[in-house]
């Protein structure tokens, strides 16, 4: 078994975001299955409210996975996973992006086909205190159930998503944010039925279709290209600054000559290595270890790093 790898991953300092990210997901499961149970209940036949309903639904995936890959996160490496499980986080970023996308493909098909048939919704009515109600009038406050916590989620767990560099959580708090897009357009779709123009229900429920789709793909072409090896870039997209940072650090050491670094993200954490040409061939244990914590020291997220002294 691995025991030099070290386990640790979070500094105390964010220690208070994760424990956040923890609370935050977990709410977010909970309140999403009881909009989910919200939205079954009166979603009659309105292609928008299927969408919504699903859109839903599956929104529930990326908050699993996240709490499973911050579980899985700092399992002990061992001789079968000698790199730890820090890659879980990765793996979790692209299950949910691969949901949204078959979420995505599907309403859009199904709404797009109920399009083209012009086939006519049909919303019933339900007896509410001895008088009929029309089902779409309680098909808004259940969207607007669904749409404003989670929009307020998202927003708080945007700030503990970005201090973990959490891109499965960002993906998902980014997806919450925008979530009263969905019920928006959910709540056209209705009001169009109501006012008798049959083809706004379909025609909203494929809007929301395309945004779930467009969603899913932008987050898996980030995910596989994390698996990737890709150079480390920040939530944001961006490239990030930490590999420069690493290689200026070792650089300034007084027996180095020439260094140069690559690194590679692991869910929250990067590994990477360090080729350092040495000023002469002395003391290299010594040299070797004093680049490591040199690297180490530069940002929390630098978890791995080997370096080797290479001759001129």
């Amino acid at each position: 078994m691995n025991t030099l790898t070290s386990r640790f991953e979070v500094p105390e300092r964010l220690e208070k975001d994760l424990r956040r990210a923890y609370i935050l997901e977990g709410i977010t499961v909970l309140y999403g299955l009881s909009v989910v149970t919200v939205m079954y209940l009166v979603m009659g036949s309105s292609q928008a409210m299927k969408a919504a309903w699903l859109e839903d639904l599956i929104s529930l995936v990326p908050a699993i996975v996240v709490l499973v890959g911050l579980r899985m996160r700092t399992r002990p490496p061992n001789e079968t996973y000698p790199y730890g499980f820090h890659r879980a986080l990765g793996i979790s970023f692209q299950v949910a992006s691969l949901a949204l996308c078959a979420v995505g493909f599907y309403v859009v098909y199904d709404s797009a086909t109920s399009l083209i048939a012009a086939e006519h919704p049909t919303i019933g009515t339900l007896q509410l205190f001895g008088h009929p109600v029309w089902l779409g009038w309680l098909m808004l406050p259940a969207l607007a159930y669904s749409a404003l916590p989670a929009s307020v989620l998202g927003y708080l767990k945007l700030g503990p998503a970005k201090a973990l560099h959490n891109k499965a959580m960002v993906a998902d708090a980014t997806m919450q944010k925008a979530d009263w897009m969905t019920s928006a357009a959910a709540a056209v779709g209705i009001m169009g039925i109501a006012f008798g123009y049959w083809w706004a229900d379909s025609v909203a429920a494929l809007v929301i279709g395309l945004d779930v789709l467009k969603d899913g793909m932008t987050h898996l072409k980030t995910s596989v290209f994390d698996l990737m090896d890709r150079r480390p870039e920040t939530v944001e997209g961006e490239p990030h600054e930490l590999p420069e940072k690493v290689e200026k650090r070792i650089a300034e050491l007084p027996w180095v000559s020439r260094v140069d670094v690559r690194m590679r993200e692991a869910g929250q954490v990067f590994f990477g290595e360090a080729y350092v040409e040495p000023v002469d061939d002395r003391l290299p244990t010594e040299r070797t270890a004093e680049a490591i914590e040199c690297a180490r020291a530069v940002d929390w997220r630098m978890h791995d790093l080997t370096v080797e002294l290479v001759r001129p």
